[in-house]
């Protein structure tokens, strides 16, 4: 069997971009405890970085609950400036899941519930932890809202106080199947138009199947963005998105400036949209080096 069914992989979002001695200490805390941290992306407009690990089950929990600790003692969303929503210091940790019939993700996460909520920290459940519930779901109003939610008993947590943690908010925990983050800066500082798309190709809006998208302003470099999730890999190609994008700003009158790959994508995507690129309608995974070497290419996704 090949090496890599034995890991787990979780994809934890912090709320911070900026201070790479914060992101630094993350990372060392989740080495040391035993995980592997394969990528690591920071966006400073957002002040938030994305880390992708991987370990076999019981190290992954440990690595995560190290570096959640770090971010709850390091990262304070009283002070907290960036242009992507959120409720937590360590504000979604999703672990992945692969194959149907396996356990071992919801099992790591209802473990992990009990080590987060030992920091004084609420749980909060979202995918199969939470009824297919989106984190958007919890981000509506940002944290003040959520903290009267809570209060109200509208929600209630999978572990942890029924309160926020007065620095380090809610952790958003949930067990999903792999996705897509895929960000499109356009030609353009209007933010408007970046709206505008993103509520054309979002499939809550009647856009594209499994598609999340809103826009964004970038301070950094003046442009607008379109910052999209996939959650369905399946159901809409990557490079359908990107096509999709790129019509409807020239329909405004805007270009697009170029695309920007959150953390890691599964090779099925890649050999997709190398297949559009190229015209090899043919074109699957197995038809990259790696991935064929590997043997088992479900696991390596």
């Amino acid at each position: 069997m090949c090496r890599l069914a034995s890991l787990l992989e979780s994809v934890p979002n912090f709320s911070e971009g900026r201070d790479r001695s914060v992101l630094d200490a993350i990372g060392q805390a989740m080495a040391d405890a035993g995980g592997r941290v394969v990528d690591v992306h920071a966006d400073g407009d957002h002040n938030r970085s994305v880390f992708t690990v991987v370990a076999p089950a019981e190290q992954l929990v440990e690595a995560l609950a190290a570096g959640i600790a770090v971010a709850v003692a390091r990262i304070d969303l009283r002070s907290h400036e960036g242009v992507h929503p959120r409720v937590g210091a360590a504000d979604v940790v999703p672990i992945v899941r692969f194959a149907d019939d396996d356990d071992r993700p919801e099992r790591a996460a209802r473990l992990l519930a009990r080590r987060v909520a030992m920091l004084g920290v609420p749980v909060l459940g979202y995918g199969e932890l939470g009824d297919g519930r989106r984190p958007a779901f919890y981000r509506q109003g940002g944290p003040g809202r959520l903290a009267e939610r809570l209060a109200a008993g509208e929600l209630q947590p999978l572990a942890g106080p029924d309160e926020l943690h007065e620095t380090a908010g809610a952790v958003l925990l949930g067990v999903r199947e792999p996705l897509v983050a895929f960000n499109i800066d356009l030609d353009t500082g209007d933010l408007e138009v970046a709206r505008s798309i993103a509520a054309a190709i979002r499939e809550r809006d009647g856009g594209l199947p499994g598609v999340q998208a809103i826009g964004l302003a970038l301070r950094s470099s003046g442009r607008a963005q379109v910052s999209t999730n996939l959650i369905d890999i399946d159901a809409t190609p990557l490079w359908q998105v990107f096509s999709e994008v790129e019509r409807l700003a020239g329909e405004r009158g805007v270009g697009v400036h170029g695309s920007e790959l959150v953390g890691l994508m599964p090779a099925s995507v890649a050999a997709a949209v190398a297949g559009r690129a190229l015209r090899l309608p043919d074109m699957a995974a197995d038809r990259v080096l790696e991935v064929a070497a590997a043997g088992e290419f479900g696991t390596a996704q």
